[in-house]
């Protein structure tokens, strides 16, 4: 049988629906794991982050014992939001601002406005509503659902399924390093944009000069995470993942010669994407907040030495600072054409982007 050249994509209006983006919020990112935050970003206990998952504020903090705990963002009492800034800290408890209900770090309610009045209320019950957690790789992932999915299938699986085993990530010791540079990016684009494009290199030699020059292999237009195992190979006068090539950072000293000059790309659906480099891990993290609209967080983590020494990461951020801006730029420029009656059927994919055509069918899956 001979597959053809061009298979349909998704309609137009998968991107542009506010009603099917409502359900991809209801039964993708809330039922889903979520990479929330970078676990140093609460460090000590009562720190805290907020992060938008699905239609739902997190509150993220970690509690007196040391564990990462997350609830919703909303006092029992009337519903007013808990913590309005993204980030901060607090002593020993998060004060509403309204009537002044007061929750510990492992959100049980501890005081209130004339409480010892009312002795029937359960501080338990009353507590915040708590929100499955877990840390891997130095984030947070959370999930909404009732019955959380398996971690280890969805999660770990994704890397497994790219990498063909867990240990090939261990060796970069996520959790042990340091963010050297983080930058957020708001991209009026649809979040299934953003990961196809990551998907795909079809467009690699189009907008990524840089890129290609780094990794020849990318102008061919297949994107190195088409192959499982299989790491898109530095040019031969390439020294490092940087802007011009010149060699970067101290590498991670625990990958092993098959990973040296080398780059791997993982996606770890909805909202995660990984890119390994031999001194470098670039993790990019999704928050879709509309159909039009997605903010993404990325973070530059270095080995903690190199951070503390005031080693100049500047080139090695700017290669892939100049890749997401292409990428986002390419997906801002598409998303309008989302609407236009030419694309109510859709697009097409060639050959080497068949594999996206995969992602279309679990999205549908998801939502039907």
């Amino acid at each position: 049988m001979i597959t053809p050249s061009l298979v349909p994509t998704l309609p137009g209006h998968y991107y542009t629906d506010p009603g099917l983006f409502a359900l991809e919020q209801e039964r993708v990112l809330e039922q889903m794991w979520f990479c929330a935050i970078r676990s140093s970003d609460i460090d000590t206990p009562g720190k805290f982050r907020t992060a938008q998952v699905g239609r739902e504020s997190i509150l993220i903090t970690r509690s007196s014992s040391g564990a990462a705990r997350a609830f919703l963002n909303v006092c029992r009492h009337r519903g007013a939001q808990l913590c309005a800034e993204p980030a901060g800290a607090v002593k020993r408890t998060f004060r509403c601002m309204y009537h002044a209900w007061a929750y510990d770090l492992d959100g049980k309610l501890v005081a209130a406005p004339n409480l010892v009045k009312m002795p029937d209320i359960d501080r338990v019950e009353y507590g915040l509503s708590p929100v499955h957690v877990r840390e891997w790789l130095g984030y947070v992932w959370v999930t909404l659902a009732g019955d959380p999915p398996s971690f280890e299938d969805d999660v770990m699986g994704a890397c497994v399924e790219r990498l063909g085993d867990l240990e090939s990530i261990d060796r970069y010791r996520l959790d042990e390093l340091t963010v050297g540079r983080r930058i957020r990016y708001d991209v009026a684009a649809n979040w299934k944009l953003i990961i196809e494009n990551f998907m795909e290199c079809y467009h690699c030699s189009t907008i990524h000069p840089e890129l290609t020059h780094v990794l020849p292999e990318f102008a061919g237009g297949y994107a190195a995470q088409y192959y499982v195992g299989h790491g898109a190979e530095f040019g031969p006068s390439i020294e490092g993942f940087t802007v011009d090539g010149r060699a970067g950072v101290t590498s991670i000293d625990t990958i092993t010669e098959d990973q040296d000059r080398r780059y791997y790309a993982i996606t770890i659906k909805p909202q995660v994407f990984i890119n390994l480099v031999p001194d470098h891990v670039i993790f990019h993290r999704m928050y879709p907040l509309a159909a039009d609209r997605t903010i993404v967080e990325c973070d530059w983590l270095f080995r903690p030495d190199v951070v503390s020494a005031g080693a100049d990461l500047d080139a090695s951020v700017e290669l892939f600072d100049r890749v997401n801006r292409q990428d986002f730029e390419a997906c801002e420029r598409c998303q309008p054409g989302m609407a236009s009656r030419s694309y109510r059927a859709g697009g097409v994919l060639v050959p080497s982007e068949h594999h996206i055509g995969a992602f279309h069918d679990w999205v549908k899956e998801k939502i039907a």
